[in-house]
């Protein structure tokens, strides 16, 4: 196990160095640069842009600024915004908070509605509550979450006439206000990924049903509650863990239309404002940062996967 743990975690290294190559490459070969952005409109001489493009680095030669970059990042060093002239740690710090909490609330929500929806679904399989899940269900993957969160706020506004405040307010310090923000998106975006989870549940559950050790269960004469919840559903769990957890990581920085609909400053929308931009240092660090958050999720649920089932072992 230890030695799994440990190869795994060094496994990661090159899964990240590949992530930051693709990144660089990739920036690199979007036409135009942050300093040609600034100037465009304006007869600025083209001695001033080489002067600019030199005090930012960017005339030196690519493998050069991406081995200046991997020696800052081995350094714990995110650099500095191009466009903002902040460090890349400030921007991220205060909008991380944001997409965290978002993605945790709209998680929450959306496990506490799928697995017991997709539970009930599979035990009354072909009645009218199974139809009526199994609706609800594609619905939520039918509707985008972004009109979704549209439809919600237009409700609010139109039968009490209330709006989700504008400016965020960090849950320790009123969690009123925080909760008033981050609700109806949370809602919208954990409808929308409840769906898939529910559906995952459900397939699930019917397929660890049929299986021989729960028609045992039944024949020695426990309760369906108990085959269900302690036999069927701990088993039912391992797919629906990887759905979750994946989803989890997706929230963090891919809630980009949502946070645009709620007016929220989170990750997502700094990314793409940094694509926007050419911001090279911003984008970089911001998808090493969500490249990291994948990689380590995966590696926690894998680590799940022995709790649920202790038939894995890791050798």
């Amino acid at each position: 196990m230890r030695r799994y743990i440990i190869g795994r975690l060094l496994l990661m290294i090159p899964t990240l160095i590949g992530v930051a190559i693709l990144t660089f490459v990739i920036m690199r070969a979007v036409p135009g640069d942050i300093v040609v952005l600034r100037y465009a409109g304006s007869t600025v001489p083209q001695s001033v842009i080489d002067q600019e493009r030199h005090l930012l680095g960017l005339d030196k030669p690519m493998w050069e600024q991406f081995v200046d970059w991997m020696a800052a990042l081995a350094r714990f060093d995110l650099g500095q915004s191009l466009w903002t002239g902040n460090t890349v740690l400030e921007e991220v710090q205060g909008r991380m908070p944001l997409s965290i909490e978002l993605a945790i609330i709209a998680t929450l929500f959306a496990v506490l509605l799928a697995i017991p929806l997709g539970v009930i679904a599979a035990v009354k399989q072909d009645t009218w509550i199974d139809y009526a899940i199994r609706v609800f269900s594609i619905g939520g993957l039918a509707m985008p979450s972004f009109w979704i969160g549209i439809m919600m706020v237009l409700i609010t506004l139109t039968l009490w006439g209330w709006a989700p405040p504008l400016v965020f307010t960090p849950l320790f310090v009123d969690p009123v206000a925080n909760l008033a923000q981050l609700l109806l998106p949370a809602i919208a975006v954990g409808y929308r990924y409840s769906a898939v989870s529910m559906r995952m549940t459900r397939s699930t559950v019917l397929e660890v049903l049929r299986d021989d050790y729960v028609r045992t269960a039944r024949a020695k004469g426990l309760r369906e509650s108990l085959v269900v919840v302690r036999h069927a559903l701990r088993n039912a769990l391992l797919p629906v863990v990887t759905v979750v957890s994946l989803e989890f990581a997706f929230l963090i920085g891919g809630l980009v239309v949502t946070e645009q609909v709620f007016n929220l400053n989170g990750i997502g929308k700094l990314l793409v404002d940094a694509v926007a931009h050419r911001d090279y240092p911003m984008v970089q660090a911001l998808v090493m940062l969500l490249a990291s958050v994948f990689v380590l999720i995966n590696f926690v649920v894998d680590m799940v996967y022995v709790v649920l089932d202790p038939r894995i072992r890791y050798a």
